[in-house]
């Protein structure tokens, strides 16, 4: 379990994050189009996995943003944005942003993304929810990065997260 903080208060998740140099596990998701995204749809390519609670906060929007901008021109990679929201309102940020450099998906139907990469928030308001981190995938499947922010408000650490690339 990790302990982070929301507004200096700690709260936990259910477990931690997968360890680099481990197999990335499996997924299905949600696409805004309602189709179902595993990690197998990806393979070959690297994958920076942007998760979030929930992308109508401020902080959550950002991360989407900064990475739509700072990962649209790196090769073979792509940018999966994953929360619990549904794709309906991930699809409406989206078009409202003009944010077409990454790809949203949604755990929002069983919540086992969350639990099987250990960063699904355990207590406090935001239980059930997606912690705030990045994981970054390689080519192989592998985990290379993982950062888990220690305060959900606080943007991750893009620059060290894109350096692995």
């Amino acid at each position: 379990m990790a302990s982070i903080t929301l507004q200096g208060n700690t709260i936990n998740t259910i477990g931690n994050l997968p360890k680099t140099g481990s197999k990335a596990t499996d997924f299905s998701l949600v696409a805004t189009d309602l189709s179902i995204k595993k990690l197998a749809d990806f393979s070959g390519s690297r994958l920076i996995l942007n998760i979030f609670p929930s992308i109508d906060t401020g902080t959550c929007a950002t991360s989407v943003r900064e990475f739509n901008t700072k990962a649209a021109n790196l090769k073979n990679t792509k940018v999966l944005c994953i929360s619990r929201d549904l794709p309906f309102a991930q699809g409406r940020f989206c078009g409202a942003e003009g944010i077409e450099n990454v790809i949203m998906l949604s755990d929002f139907s069983t919540g086992n993304f969350g639990k099987n990469y250990g960063l699904e928030i355990e207590n406090g308001p935001l239980a059930g929810l997606h912690s705030r981190c990045i994981v970054i995938i390689n080519e192989e499947g592998t985990v290379v990065y993982t950062e888990q922010v220690s305060e959900i408000a606080n943007e991750p650490n893009y620059e060290a997260a894109l350096k692995v690339l």
